[in-house]
């Protein structure tokens, strides 16, 4: 006879405990703690050995062939394409797109693989009104409504497709436990499940998951550990651009982002992110900087207000910037330059609201500030391109010489940079200005003449 117990699991990080707690103790958070009931009778099966260790040196390998997802920016952050046999895990917030990418996708890719997409939150005939409001074209695609996991596993055995989407993993659910659809035991047993089919049969996998408020991927961290490639769909409902960034890619890098618009009728690619994220006005308090995303780099705004203030502590607010490094900024312009910003609140923003990550936009950020306070305009077709250190000097850029390539590709005529070989600054001659600078004050002094 099997005997049942139960068991208390954080919904937020996946911790077990045998007792109830209002609050968890290994992330902190409150009311996350869910009983769930568990069967103690192990489970045993035969197993049967047919594989064996092998030396190194004699294992031989095959070049993956990859397949396109019909989108090259997504193929961007995948990596190069689709890796058959691959478990990819999609993210993001509600209503930000996730479906709608992944059915566009599914289209393209019918049109030479087998695809299944199976819905658990959709019937088919809903599935079908926003196939028709996208206007797609698909060959050979199949849709399978249905959010018990045998079922599910038992369709994909039939099919054996190429491509299989998930939509969503918090919907399925598994009849041998007694757990709700969505919580953690349900989604890490469905998804280990269908993980082990994946590899097994050599299908691609597309799970798409929610996020919880804080933006995190719901469900336990072991969730992310399973699959091969973390993708985090970016945006807000306001704005009409979305950002595909890749968090974890075991088949290519993790720093690169694909850039969408969403349409009336669908997500459209943008290839050339640059002209989205700048506006060549030549106005005070705004400046253009050359930021990397994975290997591509582009050209964004970056826009300061900077004014008297009215309260006992300034205010200081970042959009794209992190905050901590706005704070940073500003103690090295007063100590260097000599400006006493604790007079001032700055507000800093960039252009559609990007988050950069690169430190050498740091330049960029404190010229912007500076050319507010004058209420100067900067150096006219001008982009600014170095990390600020402490000690006011402007430090070497990563990936300089495709920064310098953008610039000249986007017709920008002036750039600042950070003192560097002549061999580099040689190889751009008669194609851009270049202008190399030590510290802030050489920066300040040059690009904001009046």
């Amino acid at each position: 006879m099997s005997s049942k117990f139960s068991t208390f699991i954080c919904q937020n990080c996946g911790y077990e405990t045998s007792q109830y707690f209002g609050r968890c103790i290994n992330c902190n958070e409150w009311n996350t703690i869910v009983e769930e009931r568990k069967n103690s009778r192990s489970k045993i099966s035969t197993i049967n050995k047919s594989k064996e260790s092998k030396l190194l040196h004699e294992i031989e390998i095959e070049k993956i062939s990859r397949f396109t997802s019909g989108f090259r920016e997504f193929d961007r952050v995948l990596g190069g394409g689709i890796v058959p046999g691959s478990v990819v895990l999609l993210g993001g917030e509600p209503g930000i797109g996730k479906s709608t990418i992944v059915l566009q996708s599914a289209g393209k890719i019918s049109l030479n693989e087998k695809v299944l997409y199976i819905t658990a939150e959709e019937s088919l005939e809903q599935v079908k009104i926003r196939w028709k409001r996208l206007n797609q074209k698909s060959l050979d695609l199949k849709i399978y409504a249905e959010t018990n996991l045998s079922f599910i596993l038992e369709e994909i055995k039939k099919v054996n497709p190429s491509f299989a989407i998930i939509d969503s993993i918090q919907a399925i659910n598994n009849d041998e436990m007694e757990s709700s659809p969505g919580s953690v035991s349900q989604v890490r047993n469905c998804s280990s499940q269908l993980q082990n089919l994946a590899k097994e049969k050599n299908i691609a996998l597309l799970i798409i998951g929610h996020v919880t408020k804080d933006g995190a991927l719901a469900g336990p961290k072991t969730l992310e550990h399973l699959v091969d490639v973390v993708l985090n769909f970016e945006g807000d409902n306001i704005a009409s651009h979305r950002l595909l960034r890749s968090l974890k890619n075991r088949f290519g890098s993790t720093f690169e982002i694909g850039i969408f618009e969403m349409l009336e009728n669908g997500l459209r690619e943008i290839n050339n992110p640059s002209s989205i994220f700048t506006n060549k006005e030549n106005i005070s308090g705004v400046t253009t900087t050359i930021t990397n995303e994975g290997s591509r780099p582009f050209a964004v705004d970056i826009q300061a207000l900077v004014n008297k203030t009215f309260y006992n502590n300034p205010r200081r607010t970042t959009t794209g910037i992190n905050i901590n490094r706005l704070h940073q900024i500003l103690a090295v312009i007063e100590k260097h330059v000599g400006i006493k910003l604790s007079e001032y609140d700055c507000y800093i923003a960039t252009g559609g609201g990007f988050e950069i990550n690169d430190p050498s936009s740091d330049l960029g950020v404190a010229i912007s500030i500076l050319s507010s306070l004058k209420n100067t305009p900067p150096l006219n077709n001008c982009s600014f391109v170095g990390e600020l250190g402490l000690s006011g000097q402007v430090r070497q850029a990563n990936n300089l010489r495709a920064k310098i390539d953008e610039a000249i590709r986007l017709g920008i005529t002036n750039i600042l940079i950070p003192k560097t070989s002549n061999e580099l600054k040689d190889n751009f001659q008669n194609l851009i200005q270049i202008k190399e600078i030590s510290n802030i004050n050489e920066a300040m002094n040059y690009s904001l003449r009046e």
